[in-house]
């Protein structure tokens, strides 16, 4: 975890990472298993590897190793702490001196001020073996609330496109901060799609995403296809519409249903949802069916800390939409194909963009 500036200097740390590509066993492998979690103002990077390490930073996803700052060299204990910056993003490339394989990294959550559940969906497992690529796509809950520094940090993301999930009512109620991103949402009733009475559970409202998110679904598509550049998309809590859309989106691209549960979990941890609406007075919008939800989300206690995603026997409520999608097109690649009408080229277009 030493600084390899301070073990080496600048020249030594050249001369190391040169002569460290020379010897190649067959049995060594990419570093595994990575992960990037932020700690005041470092950020703790860990990993599995069978060869040393060499740990760099970059500023872009797709930075070459020559852009890339050396941090630490040849480590062996799967540990190793960088500088997390200011608002720029850093992306860590971790590089086996056996073979010169790099895995890229990052934080999976945008550490914001006053934002809710903003997280990027790469390194998941693809299809073919290869990873979702970071700094590409990402979810996120509600940002009526941006501070100054948090708009400075996702306009360092390159956002080109921004689908909103949410309906009419929430749009009118928490406007997105997110400025200067071309923005795209599809009008629909906030009542209309979480029904009334026994049609209001978890279940039913689920199985009904499929049919309700494909316009929002078709969208996110269209610009992923067009490769203008990262997206992001969000409903309020960044978890029920936002977590089927991801489901959807990673299936595309070939990640295992189990991983991609995993991250529709991880909205218990990162949700923050005093950031999701501003308060307001129902009374103001009395024909406003969020207003109405939202005023009894803010009166109660219990809405003030993230909900587990489950029920009470533990089945994760986004089974309830896949288990919809196997009733009604027989699987998720039925879905893409007839529903949202994805082609087989496209289908490979996407993993070729989108993983690597």
């Amino acid at each position: 975890m030493t600084s390899v500036a301070t073990r080496f200097g600048r020249q030594g740390a050249a001369l190391l990472l040169a002569a460290s590509a020379i010897v190649a066993p067959a049995h060594a492998t990419p570093p595994g298993a990575a992960t990037v979690e932020r700690h005041a103002d470092r950020l703790l990077v860990s990993w599995v590897s069978d060869r040393p390490v060499d740990v760099l930073l970059a500023s872009r996803p797709e930075a070459p190793l020559a852009e890339a700052q050396l941090v630490s060299a040849g480590d062996t204990d799967g540990r190793a702490e960088a500088p997390a910056g200011g608002t720029q993003r850093r992306y860590v490339l971790l590089r086996n001196t056996a073979t010169g394989e790099v895995t890229r990294a990052a934080e999976r959550l945008i550490p914001l001020e006053a934002g809710s559940n903003f997280r990027d969906i790469g390194g998941y497992p693809a299809a073919d073996g290869k990873r979702v690529r970071w700094g590409a796509i990402y979810r996120s809950g509600a940002t009526p609330l941006l501070s100054p520094a948090d708009r400075t940090r996702i306009a360092a993301l390159g956002l080109t496109n921004l689908v909103d999930l949410r309906s009419d009512e929430e749009r009118q109620l928490a406007p997105s901060r997110i400025e200067d991103v071309p923005y795209t949402a599809v009008g629909y009733s906030l009542g209309a799609m979480m029904g009334s009475g026994e049609d209001m559970a978890m279940d039913k409202v689920y199985a009904r995403l499929p049919q309700t998110m494909a316009p929002q679904l078709r969208q996110i598509f269209a610009k992923l296809l067009r490769r203008e550049g990262p997206l992001a998309y969000n409903c309020s809590a960044g978890q029920d519409r936002t977590g089927f859309a991801t489901a959807v989106v990673l299936s595309a691209l070939g990640t295992p249903y189990p991983v991609i549960v995993e991250d529709y979990h991880l909205s218990t941890r990162y949700r923050r949802p005093e950031f999701e609406m501003p308060r307001f007075d129902p009374a103001q919008f009395p024909n406003n069916a969020a207003a109405q939800l939202f005023a009894r989300f803010q009166a109660d206690p219990r809405a003030a800390a993230p909900q587990p995603l489950k029920t009470a026997s533990g089945t994760a409520y986004l089974d309830f939409a896949f288990a919809e999608l196997t009733r009604r097109w027989g699987g998720v690649d039925g879905y893409l194909r007839q529903e949202l009408r994805l082609t087989d080229a496209d289908i490979v277009q996407l993993r070729r963009d989108y993983t690597e």
